[in-house]
C-alpha cells in the first residue's frame, strides 16, 4: 500500500486492522510500515472479489459468509468500550454532510437542476427524518463499504464457517446497525430481486438474534431501518458517483447510477412520510444528462 503520509496517513487503517483482527475477521496481515513514507507492506488476498463470481447459484453462500462477518463484528463490538473501539461516531453532522453531496453533486452539478422551494423544503425534511431513524438503530461497529468489491474470496471463504477477505475498512465507525447489511444487499454494483434481499436479511436478522445482537424483535420494523437507512446510503452515494465524474473524471460511476437511484425511488414510495422525496426522485429519474458531462 502507497498512502502518501500528507493525504492518507496509514492510522486509520492500522487501527481498525487491529480491531478487526480481535474481532476475529481476515483482514490482510500487516507485514512491514513505515509511517513516515506512507508505504505498508500486506498479506496478498489475491485477485478475485466477490462481485464477478456472483450469480444464482453462489450468491447464497457468499453472502451468507458476507453477513456471518458482520454479525461477528457486531457481537464482539458490543462488548468493546468506546474507548477501546476508538472509532468515530456516525452521528447527526457525518449523516447530514455525506446527504448533502446528493443536491450538490447529483442535482446541481450534475443533472443541471434547481430545486423549487417546495422541493427544496421536502429533501430537507426527508434528509432530517433519515437522521432521526438512522440514530434511533442500536449502534454497532460499521464498515461503512461492506460491498462485493472490497470482499474476496479466499481458499477458505465457501468451507463451513469461512471468511471472506475484507478490504477497504479504514473509514470504520460506530453506526447504525443495518447500514453494513444495506452496502451488501443493495449494492451499486449488482442488482438482485427484493425477494431474494428479503430472504437474506431474514437469514441474517435471525443469526443476529441467535448471536446476542441487538436486532429489533420483530422483523418487520428491522426492514424498514434497513430501507431507511439504504435511502440515507443511496442518496449519499448518487452524490458521490457524481463527484467522482465531475471532479476526479472517473466517468465510469456513472454507469451504476440508475441502479441506486431505483433502489432509493422504490424504498423512498413505500412509506408516506418520504412522499415528497419520492416525488423528487421521480421527477429526477426523467432528466437527461447527454450533454451536461463537460468539465
Amino acid at each position: 500500500m502507497d498512502a502518501p503520509p500528507d493525504r492518507e496517513p496509514l492510522d486509520a487503517f492500522l487501527q481498525v486492522a487491529g480491531l478487526f483482527d480481535r474481532a476475529g475477521l481476515r483482514v490482510p496481515a500487516r507485514l512491514g510500515a513505515s509511517a513516515a513514507l506512507g508505504l505498508l507492506l500486506l498479506e496478498d488476498f489475491g485477485d478475485q472479489p466477490y462481485l464477478p463470481l456472483l450469480n444464482r447459484q453462489t450468491a447464497r453462500p457468499l453472502y451468507e459468509s458476507a453477513w456471518r462477518c458482520l454479525v461477528q463484528l457486531q457481537r464482539w463490538g458490543q462488548d468493546q468500550s468506546p474507548d477501546e473501539l476508538a472509532l468515530p461516531q456516525y452521528d447527526r453532522t457525518k449523516l447530514l454532510a455525506e446527504m448533502s453531496l446528493f443536491r450538490t453533486w447529483y442535482v446541481e452539478r450534475h443533472l443541471g437542476v434547481q430545486l423549487t422551494a417546495q422541493e427544496a423544503s421536502g429533501l430537507d425534511e426527508a434528509i432530517d427524518q433519515l437522521c432521526e431513524r438512522a440514530i434511533r438503530q442500536h449502534q454497532v461497529v460499521v464498515h461503512r463499504d461492506f460491498h462485493s468489491r472490497n470482499l474476496m474470496v479466499l481458499p477458505e471463504t465457501l468451507k463451513a464457517n469461512g471468511q471472506p477477505g475484507i478490504l477497504d475498512f479504514q473509514d470504520a465507525v460506530v453506526g447504525p446497525l443495518s447500514y453494513d447489511l444495506v452496502c451488501l444487499l443493495r449494492d451499486a454494483y449488482i442488482v438482485w430481486d427484493e425477494t431474494e434481499q428479503i430472504d437474506w436479511a431474514i437469514r441474517y436478522w435471525e443469526a443476529a438474534r441467535q448471536a446476542g445482537v441487538r436486532v429489533p424483535a420483530d422483523f418487520g420494523v428491522f426492514w424498514e431501518d434497513f430501507e431507511w437507512m439504504g435511502i440515507q446510503r443511496q442518496l449519499k452515494v448518487l452524490g458521490i458517483f457524481a463527484r467522482l465524474a465531475h471532479r476526479d473524471a472517473k466517468h465510469e460511476y456513472l454507469k451504476d447510477i440508475p441502479a441506486v437511484l431505483a433502489y432509493a425511488s422504490g424504498a423512498a414510495h413505500r412509506y408516506g412520510h418520504l412522499s415528497g422525496l419520492a416525488r423528487l426522485l421521480d421527477r429526477l429519474g426523467q432528466v437527461t444528462t447527454e450533454t451536461r458531462l463537460t468539465f
